[in-house]
């Protein structure tokens, strides 16, 4: 007798009343899509790892001194693994639209027709923002931030990077800029629900902006500059987040009991 075929789970709909277990099934074949999806991206990006990790070591190598334009690495696999955590790194980034679709399809059902049909909005706009976090760490906050660690470098203190320790911190940063970078997205959709609101959030900012910079400090290294580079375009995008808010939001009862006050206080017109 042959093996029976493997079954995946069907795509929940909406409205279904599904068990615990059916949840977990789900979960576990979205999980393994987006394996599959960074593995084979992976795969790809370590055809060129060589290239992967020279682009992401560029800005710190510019940073050097004009004598000392390299790194080392001080365990035999150390260059090995690094070339992997580089290729991996580089395929989260380019299998980001898929892993957005995933976790779209798997939180779909709990939505409203209307709002299930934003599927392509929701993976562009998450890919773009996740993508361009990371941009904005390599192009702007690395550049400035390895100037200013590299400044400390004396004529008794040499830096010698290693390959592991920078691709840690490089791998650390963008992936943290590429999640911060998401904070309109995920106020979009809390808004939608009715869970915040534009006015919530505008009462709220005296106690979100010291929460940015304890976020910033905890996603960056221990110094003011990479914090700074971080917190700043972090409150922007708390700013963009409440116009979110008043665009997309779901009206409050109170909103929603006041225009029909309004409506019902217009006089009709007299009729002849």
């Amino acid at each position: 007798m042959g093996r029976p075929k493997r079954k995946f789970p069907r795509r929940l709909k909406a409205d279904e009343k599904v068990s615990f277990i059916q949840h977990l099934e789900e979960l576990r074949y979205r999980f393994i899509v987006c394996v599959v999806a960074v593995g084979v991206c992976t795969i790809f990006a370590f055809l060129f790892k060589e290239r992967v990790f020279g682009f992401l070591a560029a800005p710190l190598l510019e940073a050097l001194p004009p004598d000392n334009k390299q790194l080392i690495f001080t365990g035999l696999h150390e260059a090995f693994m690094v070339y992997l955590k580089a290729s991996i790194l580089a395929g989260v980034l380019m299998a980001a639209p898929v892993l957005f679709y995933q976790l779209w399809n798997f939180v779909s059902p709990g939505l409203y027709e209307q709002e299930r049909r934003s599927v392509l909005p929701f993976v562009l706009f998450s890919s773009v923002c996740f993508v361009g976090g990371a941009i904005f760490g390599y192009y702007v906050v690395f550049p400035y931030g390895f100037r200013f660690f590299l400044g400390f470098a004396s004529e008794f203190i040499t830096p010698l990077p290693t390959m592991r320790e920078y691709l840690s911190f490089a791998s650390r940063l963008l992936l943290a800029f590429g999640l911060v970078f998401e904070l309109p997205i995920f106020i979009f959709f809390l808004s939608r629900v009715g869970l915040v609101s534009a006015q919530t959030l505008k009462k709220g900012r005296r106690y979100a902006i010291p929460l940015v910079f304890g976020v910033a400090a905890m996603f960056t290294p221990p110094d003011v500059v990479t914090q700074i580079f971080m917190a700043v375009p972090l409150i922007l995008l708390y700013e963009i987040g409440i116009w979110v808010a008043i665009i997309f939001g779901k009206k409050s009862t109170e909103e929603d009991l006041s225009d029909a006050d309004e409506e019902a206080s217009v006089p009709e017109a007299p009729t002849s």
